[in-house]
C-alpha cells in the first residue's frame, strides 16, 4: 500500500497520478488525512497528560508526610480523572489505526510517470515486435480441433472429473507441457535465478501481503474450514518469503523463480475468447520474483522484459511487448509490460507473460525492508513476471507449427520432450 508519508507529502500529486488509473482518490486521500490529525491530536494529548501524571503523581506522597491531606486527595482524584481521560484516548487511538489501515488497502498503487494515460486494453501501447508471421492458409486449426485431431488434450474429460478450464493434458501433450515447465526453469537458473519449490496454498496475511486481498478476492478459490487460499500466481507464496524481513544491502537483489499449478476463478469470463487454453481455471505457470534496491528496479524490470523476449525467440513465436495504460494496470502495480504472442489460427494476439514493478507498494505491506550504506532502513522494491503462462503459449505453438505431417516441435523442447513431432 501506499505509505502515509507519500500521501502527506503531495496529496493532490496522488489523487492526480491515482485518476491516470481511473480512481478517483479525493475523498478517501481527505480521509487518510483527517484521520492523521485527529491521531496526531491524540497522541499530542496522551504524551502531555502522560507527563502531566507523572508530575502529580509525585507530588501526592509529599502532599500527605506534609499532612497536606485534602490537597492529596485532590491530587489523587485528578490522577484518576487523566488515567480514564488517557485510556478512552488510547483506545481512540487504536481505532484511528484500524481505520486509516483500512482506508490505505483501498488505495491502488500509484502508476510510474512513464505509464500512459487510458482506460482500456484499446489504450496500451506496442512497444517492441519480434518474430515471424506464420502463414498458415485457410486450413488453419484451431488448438482446441488439434488437440482432439492428435488426442493431446482433453477438455470433455476435463468437465466431467471437474468442470469447465480444468482439461487434461494427454500422452505427447503432458510431455509438451512438462517440456515448457523444465525448459522455463532451466532458462531462469541460467539468468542466475534461485529455483523455489512454493506451498500451493497460502494464508490470508500472504493475500494481503502482495496485493490480492482485498482487491481479487472473489477470483481467488477459498478454502474456508482453513481459511487458506490456491494461489493464483507462484509471486504470492515467492514474494512473502520476505515478508517482515529486514535485508542488509549487500543481500540484494533476490532472484528467485518458481513453477506452480495456479487458480483462478474468472468469474464472469464467457466468449469465444475463452474457448480451449486460452482461459482456464487451472493452469500452469513459472515466475520470476525479484527484491531490489529503489535505485536498481528499473533495470532490473529491463532485465526481466529481456528474458522473457528471449524465451518467445527460442520457442520461434511471433510477439509483442505492451506498455500497459493506468486503466489497465493492475491494482498493486507501478507500471506493467504485458507480452502477448500470435495465434495464427484464431488469428489474435495472446497475452502470456506480465512483467510488473511495484516499487514500495508490496514492500510497504509485506514490511519488506533493507538496511543501507547509510545504516537506516528502506522499504524494497519489488517486482515480478510470468517466464511463462503455459496454456496459451501451448495453444500458439499447436496452431503456429501445424503442418500437414503434424505439430513440429521447436527445437529448444526436442531434448526434453524425446521427440520432435506429434502426429
Amino acid at each position: 500500500m501506499l505509505t502515509l508519508q507519500t500521501i502527506k507529502a503531495d496529496p493532490e500529486y496522488v489523487i492526480k497520478r491515482l485518476a491516470v488509473k481511473g480512481f478517483d482518490g479525493s475523498k478517501v486521500i481527505r480521509q487518510i488525512l483527517d484521520i492523521d490529525a485527529e491521531r496526531r491530536s491524540l497522541q499530542q494529548k496522551t504524551e502531555a497528560d502522560a507527563s502531566r501524571l507523572k508530575k502529580i503523581s509525585s507530588s501526592i506522597g509529599a502532599l500527605m508526610k506534609e499532612g497536606r491531606n485534602e490537597e492529596a486527595e485532590a491530587a489523587k482524584a485528578e490522577v484518576n480523572e487523566i488515567k480514564n481521560a488517557s485510556k478512552s484516548m488510547q483506545t481512540r487511538l487504536a481505532e484511528c489505526e484500524v481505520e486509516m489501515n483500512n482506508l490505505l488497502l483501498t488505495v491502488p498503487n500509484l502508476p510510474n510517470e512513464t505509464v500512459p494515460e487510458g482506460l482500456t486494453a484499446a489504450d496500451n501501447v506496442v512497444e517492441k515486435t519480434g518474430g515471424v508471421m506464420p502463414d498458415l492458409g485457410p486450413d488453419a486449426l484451431p488448438h482446441w480441433d488439434l488437440a482432439r485431431k492428435y488426442n493431446i488434450i482433453d477438455f470433455e474429460l476435463g468437465v466431467k472429473v471437474t468442470g469447465a478450464g480444468f482439461p487434461f493434458y494427454v500422452g505427447k501433450g503432458a510431455r509438451l507441457q512438462r517440456a515448457l515447465i523444465q525448459f522455463f526453469l532451466d532458462e531462469a537458473w541460467k539468468a542466475g535465478y534461485t529455483e523455489v519449490e512454493p506451498p500451493f496454498v497460502v494464508n490470508e496475511a500472504s493475500g494481503y501481503g502482495t496485493g490480492q486481498l482485498p482487491d481479487k478476492e472473489g477470483q481467488m478459490y477459498h478454502v474456508t474450514v482453513d481459511n487458506l487460499y490456491l494461489i493464483p500466481t507462484a509471486e504470492v507464496p515467492v514474494t512473502n518469503m520476505y515478508r517482515d524481513v529486514i535485508l542488509t544491502e549487500a543481500e540484494l537483489p533476490k532472484k528467485n523463480c518458481a513453477y506452480s499449478p495456479c487458480w483462478r476463478r474468472e468469474a464472469g469470463s464467457y466468449g469465444k475468447d475463452v474457448r480451449g487454453l486460452n482461459r482456464l481455471h487451472q493452469f500452469d505457470k513459472v515466475e520470476i520474483v525479484r527484491i531490489e534496491t529503489p535505485e536498481k528496479s528499473y533495470a532490473a524490470l529491463e532485465e526481466m522484459k529481456d528474458h522473457v523476449q528471449g524465451l518467445l525467440e527460442k520457442l520461434g513465436l511471433p510477439w509483442h511487448i505492451l506498455r500497459l495504460c493506468g486503466g489497465d494496470m493492475s491494482f498493486t502495480s507501478a507500471i506493467t509490460f504485458d507480452f502477448e504472442v500470435w495465434s495464427a489460427a484464431q488469428e489474435r494476439w495472446l497475452e502470456v507473460s506480465s512483467v510488473s514493478n511495484f516499487e514500495t507498494y508490496q514492500a510497504n505491506r509485506l514490511k519488506c525492508r533493507y538496511k543501507g550504506a547509510d545504516k537506516k532502513t528502506h522499504l524494497c522494491h519489488t517486482l515480478n513476471g510470468s517466464a511463462l503462462a503455459l496454456p496459451r503459449i501451448m495453444a500458439a505453438l499447436l496452431e503456429n507449427n501445424q503442418t500437414p505431417e503434424g505439430i513440429v516441435i521447436p527445437e529448444c523442447l526436442r531434448k526434453y520432450t524425446g521427440f520432435d513431432i506429434i502426429d
